[in-house]
């Protein structure tokens, strides 16, 4: 067997789903692991729907999640002129013929089978017929001249064996009339053409395999193994769809989710090694193998890819982590001043607390981002007369203060606990309120040193609205 090539070959005509970033992950770990090629190809022969902007997409989304591909984009509109030829090598090996079936008969012939409730296979009219009974109105289509009798067996590295009745599968188009290859065509030249050893994909392609198979074995070319994957399903349990809200990456950029977390979540969605949840690139790679995939759909679990991404805020390098977060702001919610970058950085420790998204620790850093406090109407309303003595009596302590601490505001606090006849939240909730605008927030002395004298001496000194 020649070096181990897989190829992700995604169709430009939407953008990149969460299924098919999960195939791409596949084939590109597998081929990684095995020292092999990974390939990207571009499935653009249905002119009308495919755009450049979802080609942009797939690749921009494919860069995100960190899969790189070997050597450019093989673009399959560039090699429809070979599709074709193998088509009439297939006629004059006696492989394909000719149909000249009009598209009303055609459409009798489903008709009548959907009344009989059964599936509706070509009747193979034009099979065995002679050229000389062609019409000469009717532009012929070429199908492929499928296997009539028996069984096939498909040695599938992930499903076992799977075996089908040759006479299901009908005799299927090659060329439309107008001369365009079909997806099984061009798929089966382009997979031999780029010496594929394993075609990794969706496990609704097993039909489509076994005529490919056909197509290969037809032109006596050597056939890749095939390996096919369950599908991944929603948490309802139905097929995942484009139309599904968070099935793009870009659904979970938007919030926060880290490239490297929902990769991880993603290597683990219907693959396991031992009891393993968290995989670093070089682990992926090490361990990832085919026996490891299951045969059963998986479920999309947003709960999971959250405790996932909890898991590497709390974990990566917070040089790492504010490298993110400032490239996600960017972003989506605009580029953080430089004089509240440092505030940010040194302050990540506490407001990547409880944290499950980038998203998050945004929310969380509001009051340093802010210049002006942006109050909740309803925390607003704790601050009583009992509160705003409490904040005077803190501002008028905090004046003298010539470097805010920890250890020198803690003794701060616990006089204003004791003169004001209260407890810790008596005295941290109305701070919390004047210097954020919320009851929730980190803890009031984090609060006060990511502020910096100034800003909280400002903060005290301003009406609470």
């Amino acid at each position: 067997m020649s070096k181990v090539a897989t190829r992700f070959a995604p169709s430009p005509t939407g953008p990149l789903h969460i299924g098919g970033v999960r195939t791409a992950l596949f084939n590109w770990l597998y081929s990684k692991n095995q020292n092999g090629k990974f390939y990207l190809r571009v499935e653009d022969t249905d002119k009308e729907r495919s755009k450049d902007k979802y080609k942009n997409q797939i690749i921009q989304s494919l860069e995100w999640i960190g899969i790189d591909y070997d050597g450019e984009e093989y673009i399959q509109s560039k090699k429809v002129n070979d599709h074709k030829k193998v088509a009439n090598e297939l006629i004059k090996n006696g492989h394909a013929y000719k149909c000249y079936c009009s598209s009303e008969e055609i459409e009798e012939q489903k008709k009548r089978a959907k009344q009989k409730k059964i599936p509706y296979i070509y009747d193979r009219k034009w099979r065995d017929k002679k050229e000389s009974d062609a019409p000469k109105d009717i532009k012929p289509v070429i199908r492929f001249k499928s296997k009539i009798d028996g069984t096939s067996v498909l040695k599938d590295l992930v499903q076992g064996d799977v075996e089908i009745e040759n006479n299901t599968i009908e005799d299927f188009v090659i060329l439309r009339n107008d001369g365009t290859p079909t997806y099984n065509l061009s798929a089966s030249v382009d997979d031999h053409q780029m010496n594929m050893t394993h075609i990794i994909r969706g496990d609704d392609h097993k039909i489509n395999t076994f005529k490919q198979i056909q197509i290969y074995e037809a032109m006596k070319w050597e056939l890749p193994s095939f390996a096919h994957i369950p599908l991944i399903h929603t948490i309802e349990g139905k097929k995942l769809s484009k139309r599904d809200q968070a099935s793009t990456l870009d659904d979970y950029s938007k919030i926060g989710i880290m490239p490297d977390a929902l990769r991880n979540y993603l290597l683990r969605l219907g693959w396991s090694y031992k009891d393993k949840e968290i995989f670093s690139l070089d682990e992926s790679i090490k361990f990832f193998n085919l026996d490891g995939i299951g045969k059963s759909p998986s479920k999309l679990d947003m709960s999971r890819i959250l405790s996932m991404n909890e898991h590497y805020i709390k974990n990566i390098d917070e040089n790492d982590l504010f490298n993110q977060l400032t490239d996600y702001c960017k972003l989506y919610k605009g580029e953080i001043k430089s004089d509240k970058k440092d505030k940010i950085k040194k302050s990540l420790t506490f407001l990547k607390n409880k944290a499950k998204t980038l998203e998050d620790i945004f929310n969380n850093g509001q009051y340093i981002i802010r210049d002006e406090v942006n109050f909740n109407k309803d925390d607003v309303k704790l601050i009583d007369d009992k509160a705003r003595r409490v904040i005077s009596d803190f501002k008028i302590q905090f004046e003298k203060i010539d470097q805010p601490s920890r250890e020198i505001l803690e003794p701060i606090v616990n006089d204003l606990i004791k003169s004001h006849d209260t407890n810790f939240k008596g005295v941290g909730q109305p701070l919390r309120i004047a210097l954020t605008g919320s009851k929730f927030g980190p803890g009031i002395y984090d609060i006060i040193l990511s502020l910096g004298k100034e800003v909280v001496q400002k903060r005290l000194s301003a009406k609470i609205a």
